[in-house]
């Protein structure tokens, strides 16, 4: 498991490989991500927009961006936990993903970004 905090706010993430699919005629590794984000700071805080970078080792470089994870916008009052699953579609078998969460203390309206770690997506071959 990987973790980062910033301004209080620890965002930790684990992975799972989940196998092969085609898409668009090619072969596609597919991981799955599980995220939680975890309220230590004494505001209560919002998610309001995501910003991801996303690697894979064929040079590959994808950018994801919008409003929310998974449809949603969370509110995190103090000591509030927010789990949430997604994953992506590498081509390579080996990759990487690392973004940032824009949030917004509800208590003095002030945007940050909370930084999500970097994390590595790796087939089960090749980590033997």
């Amino acid at each position: 498991m990987t973790n980062q905090i910033t301004k209080g706010i620890k965002v930790s993430v684990s992975t799972k490989y989940k196998g092969t699919n085609y898409r668009n005629n090619r072969l596609h590794h597919i991981f799955g991500y599980v995220i939680t984000i975890e309220n230590k700071s004494t505001e209560t805080v919002k998610l309001t927009d995501r910003f991801w970078t996303i690697f894979d080792t064929l040079y590959n470089t994808e950018i994801v961006s919008g409003e929310g994870v998974v449809g949603q916008t969370p509110t995190l009052k103090p000591n509030d936990t927010y789990t949430y699953s997604s994953g992506c579609f590498l081509e390579s078998n080996m990759g990487a993903m690392k973004g940032f969460y824009t949030m917004i203390n509800l208590d003095t309206f002030e945007q940050f970004k909370v930084i999500i770690p970097t994390f590595q997506l790796t087939t089960l071959a090749t980590l033997n």
